[in-house]
């Protein structure tokens, strides 16, 4: 039990450590995503799209 509080003791220590982002910080990364993740969404889509179409052209 003795190890176990102080390896909670030197847990906290190196959480006390951590620079932790700002609230701005977290929003423009989250902004960052999700626009990626709709670019992203938007491209594999019209390849999905253009695909599908070209093989209907060919078979």
């Amino acid at each position: 039990m003795k190890k176990f509080i102080q390896f909670v003791k030197e847990c906290a220590g190196e959480l006390r450590k951590v620079t932790w982002p700002t609230r701005s910080d977290v929003l423009s990364s989250t902004k960052v995503v999700f626009i990626s993740t709709i670019v992203v969404a938007v491209i594999l889509g019209l390849l999905d799209w253009l695909f599908t179409k070209g093989l209907f052209l060919v078979f």
